[in-house]
């Protein structure tokens, strides 16, 4: 496929920094320095990658201050090299535009509203009520529950489930798999057996949402689960019921969120993390991977939990000592006290 080129300068009118060498050099393309070719842009974020540059075949780089002098190539010079190559490859590779039609095969509910622009693939069901904003994709085999509500330019991918009476802001991004509404996981204890406590709430997202692969928000069980403007969530997620995720979140692969658990602005969570339920997560909080939160987070901050993995043998015979922790702990505070009291003696 021919890509279209463009010039540094031209780059550089459209998104800021200043040229270092031929402004006339063309790319149509993004690339790692390791893989780049003549007609590629490459990037240096990091500073220890700088070798890196001596070897590169790409046409031009976009480098930081620090490494403005650091390759004798073209280049763009930036406050921040990633979020420009952000930018720049969201440039040159937008996303598919798909035409707007409804296919013969797809199903729509009585008085379902689908705004112009709206394009949408075989086997879809749009139930009943339901409203598709202007510019909409919805690809094939998704389904969109009755009275539920799109905002413009939001795509659904493959096979995306959103229950009834959910709400989805604009250009919201949902990949295959994902479910936004099921049933939280509501169980009352009576006699011997579970009762299932109706979930009467809402899924609200907002908008420039992106929800990962097989990423799952349950509906609320009472109140609405809630996730703010710009929450960006990985794959394989599980949101529970009346959680609310702040703007500006990014959560990576394989956490675990319990039900009622609030977790504030500008927080990032580390992939395989866990967060027990009724918690409060201040703003600004960094989670590290595979970290279980046990209890609320009121201070922004860095908070690991992450036991350090070791030889099979060795890890064991820790984990027996762990087990006696808390009487190991009684036993020195006794003998704190015997040597005290020793110490007084003498």
């Amino acid at each position: 496929m021919d890509r279209k080129a463009y010039r540094l300068a031209d780059i550089v009118a459209r998104f800021g920094g200043r040229v270092e060498g031929d402004a006339d050099t063309t790319v149509n393309q993004i690339a790692t320095l390791d893989s780049a070719g003549a007609q590629h842009i490459a990037f240096l974020a990091n500073s220890k990658y700088r070798k890196q540059l001596d070897s590169t075949g790409a046409g031009a780089v976009i480098v930081g201050e620090a490494d403005a002098d650091a390759t004798p190539r073209p280049r763009i010079v930036c406050a921040n090299p990633y979020s420009y190559f952000a930018r720049l490859s969201a440039f040159l590779n937008p996303l598919p535009a798909f035409e707007a039609s409804v296919h013969p095969s797809a199903v729509i509910g009585e008085g379902a509203e689908i705004g112009t622009g709206v394009h949408i693939g075989a086997h879809v069901a749009i139930g009943a009520g339901a409203r598709i904003g202007i510019g909409s994709v919805i690809m094939e085999g998704c389904s969109v529950g009755a009275n539920t509500s799109l905002g413009a330019n939001t795509r659904l991918y493959p096979r995306v489930v959103v229950y009834h009476d959910c709400v989805l802001g604009d250009n919201v991004i949902a990949h295959s798999g994902a479910v936004i509404g099921s049933d939280g996981f509501g169980m009352a204890w009576e006699d011997g057996r579970w009762l299932k406590i109706p979930q009467i709430g809402r899924a609200i997202i907002g908008n420039d949402v992106e929800i990962g692969a097989n990423t799952t928000i349950d509906r609320g069980a009472l109140d609405d689960t809630v996730i703010e403007d710009d929450v960006k969530l990985d794959n394989q997620i599980q949101v529970a019921h009346n959680v609310r995720i702040g703007a500006h979140t990014a959560i990576a692969g394989c956490v675990g969120i319990a039900g009622s658990t609030t977790i504030g602005r500008y927080c990032r969570i580390g992939g395989s993390a866990g967060i027990l339920g009724h918690l409060s997560i201040a703003d600004g909080v960094e989670i590290s991977s595979f970290t279980l939160v046990g209890k609320s987070i009121r201070e922004k901050g860095v908070y690991s939990g992450i036991y350090p993995f070791s030889e099979k043998d060795s890890w064991l015979k820790n984990a027996v000592h762990l087990r006696h922790l808390d009487d190991m702990v009684g036993r020195i505070k006794t003998l704190e006290k015997e040597l005290e009291a020793l110490k007084r003696r003498d």
